[in-house]
């Protein structure tokens, strides 16, 4: 079972909260965080990214970040930007993006769930990044942007949910992006209760996006606890802030690949080789992708890639995906790119971005061959996290993305 408590949140006031509202610090480099937060001086990215606030010059890892994101939550604080709720809380938040509508709890998820594996993990962290997101956390004190949970669907707690969502939000706005955020606030006790006996129900959550901070939650924790000799486990620093969704809400976009060279093939020879494990056809634009099947950008033409049935391994949870069929016969055995993670001539190019963008990257030259791919399912996420194993690097890409500042735990210095 699953174990979740309430908190008294650090919320903006509603004028402003379409001006904090932030995407993940993740989904950026720094370049990009400047540009976002150009002449908004409310953006949370100076909490979450706040090397934008600093000279260009300083290293990303340096004393002075985590020093700025730590007094920059002390001034959103100080000046308003950023209100406590008067007592714990539950969240409900949703997000609407198109015709899609997900919505979620935003809770205090216990460190234990985690270290237990009853939030289940579908990815191998980086040690820099969890450093990096370790020390954000232990030097402002804060879970400064939620963790994205699934878990599958039961019926109590969507009707819990939705007996909030019939009433009138805190919050309601929505972002540049075009993408809907709603927010209500729940502090009727019975309600809770009702919520975190429902969540006992729950055997596991599985991390959808955010493997790096659910693990910062876990190694402040750890460091916080040997270092309180008084520590009883009911600390706020034992949990971690996340939103939690139901399976069968979620929505998943394709985590697209493109190669900076062909390995030094011809495009010929690229042709010829695909065609000994797929069905090649010249086609005049992407098309709409069925799974196993691959649309490919090569030489201003595109082309489908349908795998034969010789290279599917339908029994394994794995093998069976389609970023494994990918990696598994292209990309290293064509383009020799043995491990995707650490290789500097693969690029990823998140779904939301579409096959132009694809198409635009070869033709300007950077990329001499692009692969679009159909997404991920989330019951095959489930299913790899059941099995105790791990997912190739950017298998998905999940739409839309939380925002960060909306609501923020946080549990001290």
């Amino acid at each position: 079972m699953l174990t979740i408590q309430p908190f008294a949140g650090f919320r903006p006031p509603v004028e402003l909260a379409k001006k904090v509202a932030a995407l993940p610090y993740d989904v950026m480099n720094s370049a990009e965080a400047r540009e976002m937060a150009l002449g908004n001086p409310y953006s949370f990215l100076h909490v979450t990214k706040p090397e934008i606030d600093l000279d260009p010059g300083v290293n990303l890892y340096d004393d002075q970040v985590y020093a700025k994101a730590a007094s920059n939550l002390d001034r959103w604080i100080s000046e308003g930007y950023l209100v406590q709720d008067d007592t714990p809380c539950l969240y409900v938040y949703r997000q609407k993006m198109g015709d899609h509508v997900q919505t979620g709890l935003v809770a205090a998820c216990a460190v234990d769930d985690y270290d237990e594996n009853r939030i289940k993990k579908h990815e191998k962290t980086r040690q820099d990044k969890e450093d990096d997101r370790a020390r954000h956390v232990d030097e402002t004190g804060c879970n400064a942007g939620p963790v994205f949970l699934t878990y599958r669907a039961v019926d109590i707690l969507d009707r819990l949910m939705a007996s909030v969502t019939e009433k009138t939000p805190d919050v309601d706005f929505v972002s540049n992006d075009g993408i809907g955020h709603t927010l209500w606030k729940v502090s009727d006790g019975a309600w809770i209760e009702e919520v975190r006996d429902a969540m006992k129900q729950v055997p596991c959550s599985y991390v959808a996006d955010g493997h790096h901070r659910a693990k910062s939650g876990s190694r402040v924790r750890e460091a916080r606890r040997n270092a309180n000799p008084n520590h009883d486990g009911t600390e706020a620093y034992n949990f971690f802030m996340a939103v939690l969704f139901p399976h069968d809400q979620l929505q998943i976009l394709p985590y697209n690949r493109a190669l900076k060279t062909l390995n030094g093939l011809t495009y010929a020879q690229v042709l010829e080789k695909l065609a000994q494990h797929f069905d090649v056809e010249d086609i005049d634009g992407p098309a709409t992708l069925s799974m196993h099947q691959f649309n490919m950008f090569l030489d201003d033409r595109w082309y489908l890639l349908k795998a034969k049935e010789e290279i599917l391994h339908e029994n394994d949870p794995i093998a069976c995906l389609d970023v494994s069929i990918l990696q598994d016969n292209v990309l290293h055995p064509l383009f020799g790119i043995d491990d995707p993670r650490t290789s500097d001539r693969i690029d990823f190019v998140g779904g939301i971005r579409g096959n132009g963008e694809l198409e635009r990257i070869c033709r300007d030259g950077s990329h001499e061959v692009a692969f679009g791919l159909y997404p991920t399912t989330v019951e095959q996420l489930m299913d790899i996290a059941d099995a105790d194993a791990v997912m190739p690097p950017k298998s998905t890409w999940f739409e839309p993305k939380l925002r960060s500042g909306l609501v923020v735990h946080v549990f001290g210095r």
